[in-house]
């Protein structure tokens, strides 16, 4: 149930003054003045004021009235509403027949605010339940049921498939600020879908699935509008409230994956990189360190990093050697060279697709140098 504080009050009033010129006031529902544009009669008890809320209508008063009530001046007090309801009194010193073509326009002024109050807590409240309802998401213990009440108790609404992003801000953004003015501007922007701040420096983003995913170009318009986006991460889209989890829980692990690895990518599908995020959550662990073993051993020997990068190249070009070649600007003979070396080096046959296989992956785990 809305209250008026003294906060609110005082702001009716600087702004009422600011285009009347009259003094306001503005008292509660014990007819005390908790706003006004003279600081001597704050907290002061106002009798006209207890007249408008004994019988909730306009009363006006001028000096012969006036003088027979405590802590009045001549004026017009009028009630103030909210849904119907009588929240407190407005009060405009002065002549009343002066004053009176001012009182609509000062009460229309006071409601608006109210109003504006109300909304900014509303919004304020569904916010921070919807942000729980985000923990709530990650959280595998909370039942999909409960999720889905949940939903329709705030009223968030969408319809499937949903394609779940996660967007982190750029790193010299200011993040305090910077995650709710992009949460506001993407819900402006995109009012069918769902935008929560995810931790401090993310923002999940649930579009419709219908809609075609983002492209490089999203990135571009974004930058041009100066919204502080560093990168955008996209998984496929959902049918159904527990594969939005995992989609939700794997793109957060995306996330991370791409921090540690420091990748240069900003906009990076979770499809290209699902193996290597896999792995990569699973450290540290005794299957991932022997997956890495041959590579730490080639690291070991290689302290250039000249073979390390003739793999990635070669692996690059599916073991194209002329191709290979020709991106390392070096013969062919000195990359047939290499190749001995890196294979002397790991134990592994480079011609075996398996041994391929293993040293791919290990590198996907390893950042590029």
């Amino acid at each position: 149930m809305f209250e008026l504080d003294r906060h609110l009050a005082q702001d009716i009033v600087d702004r009422a003054m600011a285009i009347l010129p009259y003094n306001i006031n503005v008292m509660d529902r014990q007819a005390l003045i908790i706003g006004s544009g003279d600081s001597s009669r704050i907290d002061t008890r106002h009798e006209g004021a207890q007249l408008v809320l004994a019988n909730q209508r306009v009363v006006a008063l001028d000096e012969q009235a006036a003088a027979c009530l405590q802590g009045v001046k001549p004026g017009i007090n009028l009630p103030l509403l909210h849904a119907g309801r009588l929240v407190g009194v407005l009060g405009i010193t002065g002549d009343p027949a002066q004053v009176k073509p001012f009182a609509e326009l000062l009460r229309m002024t006071a409601e608006m605010l109210v109003e504006q109050r109300v909304l900014q807590a509303e919004q304020h409240w569904r916010g921070q339940q919807q942000e729980a309802w985000l923990v709530n998401l990650l959280d595998c213990s909370y039942p999909v049921s409960s999720l889905l009440e949940d939903a329709e108790r705030l009223r968030m609404r969408w319809s499937w498939p949903l394609q779940p992003c996660v967007i982190s801000l750029s790193p010299e953004t200011d993040h305090q600020h910077a995650q709710g003015q992009l949460v506001t501007q993407m819900r402006a922007r995109h009012p069918a879908d769902i935008l929560l701040p995810l931790g401090l420096h993310d923002v999940l983003w649930l579009r419709s699935g219908k809609s075609h995913a983002p492209k490089l170009s999203w990135l571009e318009q974004v930058d041009k509008r100066d919204w502080p986006v560093g990168r955008l991460l996209l998984a496929e889209a959902v049918g159904n409230l527990a594969d939005l989890r995992e989609a939700t829980e794997a793109l957060l692990n995306l996330r991370d994956y791409a921090q540690d690895l420091r990748l240069s990518e900003r906009l990076i599908r979770l499809n290209d990189y699902r193996l290597a995020v896999l792995l990569h959550h699973l450290q540290p662990s005794w299957t991932v360190s022997q997956l890495l073993a041959p590579l730490e051993l080639l690291r070991q020997a290689d302290s250039n990093g000249q073979l390390l990068l003739t793999l990635r190249v070669w692996l690059a070009h599916n073991g194209h050697a002329q191709s290979c070649a020709a991106a390392l600007a070096i013969h062919r003979n000195s990359l047939r060279y290499r190749l001995e070396r890196i294979a002397e080096i790991t134990g592994l046959n480079l011609d075996l697709m398996a041994h391929r296989l293993l040293l791919s992956i290990g590198l996907s785990l390893l950042p590029e140098q």
